[in-house]
């Protein structure tokens, strides 16, 4: 197989969230005023690729319009194959329980396997059918995606790496990211992972609900949080190929796989706003209290994808990034709590500060609807005695995926031996001091 150069136009990203963009791979390749013109310039076919339904209103009608070697309805017919650790909704394989679950970092994975082939699912809820909810998933990978692409029609993949390199070349073009960096890869979007720097760990989350998008700022005001300008957008580039390549799709929580004859990255230019983009987490702009007392973790809020219930999250992304904590008389890491959305943790570096250890970077936690959970002990000990001076909380990064629907963990996710047998015993250690005599300082 071969393969051209991509020819992007200067820079390898636009920038700005929800923006309508216009790129194009060669000079003259972008209709000029029309979307689908009679004679397309350099003879390729027009091609809308829609994230929303037709009549959407304006503010959340996605879609562009792709300029194409040949259009992707050009392939034969898809067959039936297996995909045995990456699960859909529903999760059937187990039930929810009140037992608060963490894993440590999966192992490496045997022999050679691609993105696809190394991803392993977690957890997750909702109904593909219905188009709510999510799916959790980790990903192990050492080889690159050759000759082989993929789309994803049952939701949209937040692609969190912690682990190694990644390059994503979609039919918009190619995007990096690396750890500190997350990408997303809108329903549909045919790509390829490639590894240029060899092995990659890292997490995904499978939404099946409304696009992600930027939370409203309300009393915040204009500023803050995620910027959409730090938001970044491949520019048009594209493969002429020939040769066999591998199609794969998944649909209704089933993989089918097509051969064509040609990359289906032959986009030489589009305009719109439905494309993949990528986000630095070192410019998310924290918010937090400088007088007393604790805001919730909404305020780390990166992208939401709402529900039917007003102010309550299909699933949010959520970012706990080096910050400063300031605040006078409040216990600092987070507070013991029960919440009725459920929540899965990661941790990409660094420690997190509600855990004193057995968090590690590439593992995880699930805390369901309604199970108490909170520092463990030592954490806890720590910071009722500490100094409340101004603190720098560095070498850190973890994240959050929230959810209203309970989290139904896999069969593989109960049965690997990465599984903490002995997680609860963060809190056994949590002494009884109650005292009449005690009185606040």
């Amino acid at each position: 197989m071969t393969r051209s150069k991509a020819r992007p136009l200067a820079g390898a990203y636009m920038s700005g969230f929800g923006n309508e963009f216009a790129t194009e791979a060669i000079a003259g390749a972008l209709p000029d005023g029309r979307n689908s013109p009679q004679d397309v310039p350099l003879g390729l076919y027009a091609e809308q690729l829609s994230g929303s339904a037709f009549t959407a209103p304006r503010d959340r009608n996605l879609r562009s319009w792709l300029y194409r070697i040949r259009p992707s309805a050009a392939h034969p017919a898809f067959v039936r194959i297996a995909s045995p650790l990456w699960k859909s909704a529903p999760f059937q394989e187990q039930k929810a329980s009140p037992n608060r679950l963490r894993w440590g970092a999966l192992s490496e994975p045997n022999g050679s396997v691609d993105f696809i082939d190394g991803m392993t699912t977690l957890g997750g809820n909702g109904d593909l059918h219905a188009r709510i909810g999510v799916a959790i998933h980790v990903f192990r990978a050492n080889r690159s995606m050759v000759d082989r692409y993929f789309y994803d029609a049952d939701g949209e993949l937040l692609i969190v790496p912690q682990h190694g390199a990644m390059r994503l070349a979609t039919e918009f073009g190619t995007m990096d990211i690396e750890p500190g960096e997350f990408g997303v890869v809108p329903r549909g979007v045919r790509f390829r992972v490639d590894l240029p720097a060899g092995p990659v760990r890292g997490y995904v989350c499978e939404n099946y609900g409304e696009p992600l998008r930027l939370p409203e700022l309300g009393p915040i005001g204009a500023n803050g949080l995620a910027n959409p300008r730090d938001f970044l957008v491949p520019t048009a580039a594209y493969e002429e190929t020939e040769g066999p390549v591998e199609l794969i799709a998944k649909l209704d929580g089933g993989f089918w796989s097509a051969e064509l004859d040609h990359s289906p990255l032959d986009v030489v230019a589009w305009h719109g706003n439905y494309a993949p983009y990528k986000f630095d987490l070192r410019h998310f702009n924290a918010i937090g209290s400088v007088s007393f007392d604790h805001p919730d973790p909404s305020i780390f809020t990166v992208l939401t994808s709402p529900s039917d219930a007003p102010g309550t999250a299909n699933v949010d992304f959520v970012v706990f990034p080096p910050r400063w904590v300031v605040a006078d008389d409040t216990f600092r890491p987070p507070w013991f709590h029960r919440n009725v959305m459920s929540e899965f943790m990661g941790l990409i570096q660094g420690d997190y500060d509600g855990k004193t250890a057995g968090f590690e970077p590439g593992g995880a936690s699930l805390h369901n609807c309604m199970s108490g959970h909170g520092p463990d002990a030592g954490t806890f000990e720590r910071a009722v005695s500490a100094e409340l001076a101004p603190q720098r909380l560095d070498a850190t990064l973890a994240f959050m995926f929230e959810t209203r629907l309970l989290i139904r963990p896999t069969r593989f996710a109960l049965s690997t031996s990465a599984l903490h047998k002995d997680y609860d015993q963060s809190w056994v250690d949590l002494p009884n001091r109650f005292s009449t005599r005690r009185t606040r300082q």
